[in-house]
């Protein structure tokens, strides 16, 4: 793989986290951040210092800025240099590259899906949106090979389509998750259900991985608003229903048709035909993979009459770490997980051995 020089302006949790995944990959990074201290040897003396031998120039300053240190250094970079933008939002920042850049120097807008805490948790693939860039097409695909060389799977998305998708999802999530705190709801105690759990990982996630984005997330992503309306319309609604259920309770009066409707949680299959013909044919394998387990089961149960006959134990650890090789290579082949094929496996491999100290009771 090709080693680049990488300038990263802004030196914020998310800028050091970069430099970081860019160095292990074997990259030079040169930093600069006017509020913040960059180790040596990355720390650049000034912007035009960080830019000047870069192959690649990282925004990681707030959304707000992007259009105005794009400005500032448009004289001093050159036409073979690429300018990436990394903001989480990204018609904005993209009208605002394409104004203080114009054609000269390359652009790509990029939103990385990924923060401090998630590479922390050795969450992986890490996941980058690259927006296409069909005038920029080589350009896109170095963005695209440099982010990939880091551990990245890279996603496609136009800029509108992409913010449009963060409004049901960042932005929400944030909007949601800031509302819970403020009512005092934390979904940390210790009687929390499981089916609360996820909300609480995700007030956890906002709080440990960017706070601070809420209003850039809001601000200025042109589909929040909507979104919003919509959410706080459905509550409304919502809150409505429920207080008229309550009362049915009281009074043991017939609920309400529509009442009833806006009560009841839709089941996904319901929403989607798509969906629900996908969940049959997962059904379907389903059934055959415990239909293969069953004659596995078989299969362990004649090894183990083989093992008895020759005085051989239940476990055989050369053949298990043989098994767990071949499996991950296969899995390999077939563009999954090694790791959790190896986990599924593994369970397996329980299931067989608890089979055969059966037989041999």
């Amino acid at each position: 793989m090709a080693t680049h020089t990488v300038a990263i302006l802004g030196y914020g949790r998310f800028g050091a986290a970069l430099a970081d995944l860019l160095e292990d990959a074997g990259h030079a990074v040169r930093a600069f951040d006017p509020q913040a201290s960059v180790p040596s040897p990355r720390g650049a003396a000034s912007p035009l210092d960080a830019v000047r031998d870069a192959n690649f120039v990282v925004l990681a300053v707030p959304v707000e800025l992007v259009g105005a240190v794009a400005h500032s250094l448009a004289d001093s970079l050159r036409g073979d240099q690429i300018v990436i933008d990394v903001s989480s939002v990204k018609v904005h920042p993209s009208s605002a590259l394409a104004a203080a850049l114009g054609g000269r120097v390359p652009w790509i807008a990029t939103h990385p899906l990924f923060g401090p805490a998630s590479i922390a948790r050795g969450e992986r693939p890490l996941r980058v949106v690259v927006c296409p860039a069909p005038e920029r097409a080589a350009e896109e695909e170095a963005v695209r090979a440099l982010f990939e060389g880091i551990g990245c799977r890279v996603l496609v998305m136009d800029a509108h389509d992409h913010d449009r998708r963060m409004a049901e999802s960042h932005a929400l999530g944030f909007f949601l998750a800031k509302g819970l705190l403020d009512a005092g709801a934390t979904f940390d105690s210790p009687v929390t259900p499981p089916s609360s759990q996820g909300i609480a990982k995700t007030i956890s996630s906002v709080r440990s991985d960017a706070g601070h984005l809420l209003g850039a997330l809001h601000g200025e992503n042109p589909y929040a608003a909507e979104m919003r309306s919509r959410v706080l319309t459905s509550l409304h609604q919502l809150d409505e229903a429920l207080v008229q259920e309550e009362e049915r309770r009281r009074t043991q009066e017939p609920l309400d048709a529509l009442v009833a409707q806006s009560l009841r949680i839709p089941d996904l299959g319901s929403q989607s035909p798509a969906l629900r013909a996908v969940r049959e044919l997962i059904d379907d394998v389903d059934s055959e993979l415990v239909t293969l387990l069953g004659r596995r089961a078989l299969l362990a149960r004649r090894a183990r009459a083989a093992k008895a006959h020759i005085g051989a134990g239940v476990r055989d650890p050369v053949r298990e770490t043989q098994l767990k090789q071949d499996r991950r290579l296969q899995a390999e082949d077939r563009g999954l997980d090694p790791n959790k094929v190896e986990d599924v496996f593994a369970a397996i491999l329980r299931l067989s051995v608890a089979l055969q100290e059966e037989e041999g009771m």
